[in-house]
């Protein structure tokens, strides 16, 4: 394994550095002899924590699961990116064998999708009814990496538009199965129905959550429950809505979702909420956009280091990574070209991707 050097302004703590990486982690003290051996790969750059997409799909495409090869893709795109870390939020495929890979990210899984039957796309998740959700949040749990993820919320054909999936009885026993078995909850939700008996069932975190109201933030924020806003993805809301002329009413729900969506992002961020990156990629997403994500929620309101943060320290802490590039932490980093804080379109031009300490993109 090579040893590296390179020099520039660590962030967060915007301290410059000359930093380290010998066999495969991050060190500020070499030996002699390891910085006799090192490689400078680059001068007066700045290097950030791996960044995260805390919401992807590794293994999904638009019509449900793909093969290896285009989940290696996924992955490899992802990566070269700078996404070093990704939380699956639910894919129908085996991913297991990326695990045994250390040229590809590091993935936390959620399982299947479990969803409302004829409630949710077509080949994407478990279908299931009320009864049957306590049980599959357990089983999910043992099968992801301490995360689950619920369809809270989905057209209902008959009333033509947003309804809850799930009555709130069910919600509850659900979260407290998974809660037992040592997974965090998570829940699609776009529209302002659902949102209330997702809080009082004890989630831990909220997928778009476009329809959130003040209130619902304030309780978010005190319950320390997280929203991960996919900001890249409303943007297909219009869309949407437009494809689904017959409904009317739904039509006209989504297009205000997206109108409303920057400010309530804002002011998720002014009640406190931990607001976290993630780009929703796989089925109509590309993937390796984690760059689009930051700049839409710093567009959105967010300062920049908390845009930053929400996709690179701040992501990796909550998702229990190391934060920073501390001492001997594994050497997963994105070496950027100028300073994002005061240049964001750099933050889509890495240098250099090293994961594992290798240079990987």
């Amino acid at each position: 394994m090579a040893t590296f050097r390179l020099t520039g302004t660590v962030l967060p703590e915007a301290e410059r550095r000359e930093l380290f990486v010998v066999d495969g982690r991050i060190t500020y003290a070499p030996t002699p002899a390891e910085r006799a051996a090192a490689v400078t790969l680059a001068d007066d750059v700045w290097l950030l924590p791996g960044f995260v997409d805390a919401h992807c799909h590794v293994g999904l495409g638009p019509h449900g699961a793909v093969d290896r090869t285009e989940q290696e893709h996924q992955a490899v795109t992802d990566r070269d990116a700078g996404t070093l870390l990704a939380r699956d939020c639910g894919s129908p495929a085996d991913t297991r064998w990326i695990d045994d890979r250390d040229d590809l990210p590091r993935l936390i899984r959620a399982g299947r999708h479990l969803a409302r039957t004829h409630r949710y796309l077509r080949h994407y998740g478990l279908e299931l009814e009320p009864p049957d959700l306590p049980a599959a949040a357990a089983e999910q749990a043992r099968a992801g990496d301490g995360w689950v993820k619920i369809v809270a919320d989905w057209i209902d054909r008959d009333r033509g538009d947003l309804a809850p999936c799930w009555p709130a009885e069910a919600l509850a026993a659900a979260v407290e199965r998974a809660h037992d078995a040592g997974a965090r909850v998570t829940a699609h939700v776009f529209g302002e129905e659902a949102i209330d008996a997702l809080l009082d069932a004890g989630i831990d975190c909220l997928e778009h959550g476009t329809g959130l109201t003040q209130r619902q933030l304030d309780r978010m924020a005190a319950a320390g429950v997280a929203l991960v806003p996919t900001l890249i993805n409303i943007e297909t809301f219009p869309d949407i809505a437009t494809r689904a002329a017959r409904y009317p009413a739904y039509a006209a729900h989504m297009r205000s979702l997206h109108e409303r969506v920057r400010g309530m992002v804002r002011a998720a961020y002014d009640a406190g909420v931990a607001i976290f990156a993630g780009t929703d990629a796989g089925g109509s997403i590309e993937h390796g956009r984690v760059a689009d994500e930051m700049r839409a929620l710093f567009a959105a309101g967010l300062p920049i280091e908390a845009a930053l943060g929400a996709a690179s320290w701040r992501a990796r802490e909550w998702l229990g990574h190391p934060p920073t590039l501390a001492e001997g932490v594994p050497g997963d980093l994105v070496v950027l070209p100028a300073d994002p804080r005061h240049d964001p379109s750099a933050l889509s031009a890495p240098l250099h991707v090293l994961l594992r300490g290798e240079v990987r993109g």
